[in-house]
Order: C-alpha cells, then structure tokens, then sequence
C-alpha cells in the first residue's frame, strides 16, 4: 500500500525582504485508496502544499521530511518524483507549444511505465478515457493546453490521471473556473480513479462544492501555513456553512 508521509514540512519563499516562511509545519498522511481534502482561506499556503510536493523550484524546504513508500521524496528532482508516483495537476496548467497532446501523453506514459505503451493499446486506451471525459476525439491533435478554455484544461489535467495511474494525486482547486456541467465530468473523472483504491488523492479547494461530487475520508483545515483542524466529511459542511473566519489568525502567501 503506497504511503505518503509528511513530517513537520516548513516552506519559503524567497520575497524582497529575503525568505518568507509560508509552511510552518504540516504534518499529513496520505494512504493508498484514501482522499484527503485540504480546505482554507486564500493566502492559508495550500496550493504551497500542492507545489512542494511535486518539487516546484519557488518554493524551498527548509525543514521536516516527506517520503513515499520510505523513500525521501524531498531528495527526487521534479521527472523523478512523477516516475515515482506523485502527480500534480495544477491549478493553471502551462501550454505547451508544439507538442500534440496525443504525442505529450504516450511520453508521459512511456517515462511513468518504463517502455513505450503498445500502439494500439494505447490508442484504444487514450480513446475509451476521453469518451468518459466527454472529450472530442480531434483533441488529441492540438498542442497541449494552446487556446484551451478553462474547462478543456481541467478535463486534459484528469485525462492525464486516468491514464498515468499515479499512487499520489496532487489535485489544486480542479474545481476552479469550471462550470456545473465540466465539473460534474472532472469529478466523474476523479471519482473514476479513486474507485480503483491504487490512488491516493489529495484535493486542495477553497470552496465545497467539488466535495459534493467527491466525497472525502478527510478534511484538513488549513490557516497560516499549518493543518489546524482535521475530521471527516462533516467538517466541509461546517466550513461550508461557517466559514474559515475562526481559523484566520494571519497567514502566508500561497
């Protein structure tokens, strides 16, 4: 069972007036199968979390450990982490000029699984998860994320999931300017993921409503650059209905 382990993480950035701390130290454990909500006002360092995580070169880790299945993650570059299992899709996903989606996926997979998926496989593969995403076969022509609208993003993001079989999904705010119809679809997708229990997720979002598609095992309460409250599902309902305005006591930059 895949696990990650994340012990007393403290985060800065580098800011005008030298290093400014964002992640005071979080502790969280994350188990193959389980989904994991991490909620908090903007500025709370969640989407710092997400980033870390996947080894984005802003942020530097000045203390604690994280480690998947024993291994020190914090000592992988970025193209090492993913192999090893730990997937991130970001809340802005970049473009990529160029690339075909359809080339950008059968590279990903072949760096993920160690050789080049079979041809034709692959191609049934990649077609069988788009029609589930509700995406236009022509899709996979176009250069990955290039004058793609919010929601096409998304759903390329999830597609990417489905296909790669992570054993750590990184998700931040996914539900982020999606409307109801592409967020139905993206939850689908995650859910889709989550029933094969191989994956564990962790679902950075400000706002509810994603959790109403998918339900999680925990929520995390963030404020401050820490986890200050932790429960199961039923915490988001008191969030939703209470708001983070009792956990606000200052806070980092995300």
């Amino acid at each position: 069972m895949a696990t990650l382990e994340i012990r007393d993480l403290h985060v800065s950035v580098e800011a005008e007036t030298g290093p400014r701390e964002i992640l005071r130290g979080v502790d969280l454990t994350v188990k193959q199968g389980e989904t994991h909500a991490i909620m908090g006002p903007n500025g709370s360092g969640k989407s710092t979390l997400a980033y870390s995580l996947a080894g984005h070169p802003k942020y530097t880790v000045t203390g604690g450990s994280v480690l998947l299945d024993g291994e020190d993650v914090l000592a992988m570059s970025v193209d090492e982490r993913a192999r090893a299992g730990v997937f991130l899709a970001m809340q802005y996903p970049v473009e990529v000029p160029g690339v075909s989606v359809s080339n950008f996926l059968r590279t990903a997979a072949t760096a993920i699984r160690g050789e080049a998926p079979k041809l034709r496989t692959w191609v049934k593969e990649v077609k069988e998860a788009m029609a589930a995403l509700q995406m236009d076969p022509a899709f996979a022509e176009r250069n990955v994320n290039e004058g793609f609208s919010g929601g096409e993003k998304k759903r390329h993001e999830i597609l990417q999931l489905e296909l790669l079989k992570p054993k750590i999904a990184i998700l931040d705010e996914t539900d982020s300017g999606l409307d109801v119809d592409a967020l139905r679809i993206v939850s689908e997708g995650i859910n889709r993921v989550r029933s094969t229990g191989e994956v564990g997720t962790l679902l950075v979002t400000h706002y509810t409503r994603i959790l109403r598609y998918i339900k999680p095992d925990h929520v995390h309460v963030f404020a401050a650059g820490r986890i200050v409250e932790s429960g199961g599902a039923e915490l988001a309902d008191k969030l939703e209905e209470e708001g983070y305005e009792s956990y606000v006591k200052g806070g980092a930059s995300e």
